[in-house]
């Protein structure tokens, strides 16, 4: 009898531990970024996936519906302004009524999908990253009484968004794609700076003709096509 007890226990044990196990790695698994490992010859880097791009896509035809306010649209100048510098996160530019709130949940009630917001008279600017829940760890509020001094810092100027390589050819990505992969947060819907809004946001695989380079592009002039003589 004690020796059934005992195997029933014993059962009974092996059976929490694999429910934990099997718990522990789904939640693990949950969590993965959508990166890949890639080797090369000198160390292994991550590839930004295309999966980004795909997050907002079932808001596509929504956005390509809704109508473009122009009188409370965003222009890619309060885009900046409200940067310390090209590339830095967005400050948040109103009042945070509870400074010991991280972000999470409390953030994301405007900012995971936007809309109209009557306290600010303006549309919410869409998250690229809703997964990223410590918001505050990278965006601070604009103004401060204490702790900030001015300084005479001078950042990058932004990049020009007429950047096509040629006359009618899609324009290039200029700028980093981590934590902006998801490009529809940014250029569609009426939280969208004007300047940068797509007209054409059904078509969520934007990188199939959109290239990424966040370099400064050169005018080459007209294009013109090498001809060579072949009869020699």
């Amino acid at each position: 009898m004690a020796i059934k007890r005992l195997f029933v226990l014993g059962l009974f044990f092996i059976l929490i531990i694999a429910i934990f196990t099997t718990g522990l790695f789904s939640f693990q698994t949950s969590q993965e970024e959508a990166m890949v490992p890639a080797l090369s010859e000198s160390a292994v880097i991550d590839i930004p996936q295309e999966k980004g791009v795909f997050e907002r896509a079932h808001l596509a035809l929504d956005y390509s519906n809704m109508p473009v306010d122009e009188n409370h649209s965003r222009s890619l100048k309060t885009y900046y302004d409200n940067r310390a510098y090209h590339g830095a996160p967005p400050s948040i530019p109103h009042e945070v009524n509870n400074q010991m709130s991280m972000g999470g949940k409390d953030c994301l009630k405007c900012h995971e999908n936007g809309g109209w917001v009557e306290k600010f008279g303006a549309y919410t600017p869409v998250v690229p990253h809703p997964e990223k829940r410590n918001c505050r760890q990278c965006h601070v509020p604009a103004t401060a009484k204490d702790l900030f001094m001015g300084t005479t810092f001078k950042g990058a100027a932004p990049p020009s968004i007429h950047n096509n390589a040629l006359t009618g050819s899609p324009p290039i990505i200029p700028h980093a794609i981590n934590l902006r992969e998801n490009c529809l947060s940014c250029h569609a819907g009426p939280s969208a700076p004007k300047e940068i809004r797509v007209s054409h946001p059904e078509r969520v695989n934007c990188r199939q003709c959109h290239a990424h380079n966040e370099q400064t592009t050169i005018d080459i002039g007209e294009f013109t096509r090498k001809t060579y003589d072949t009869t020699d």
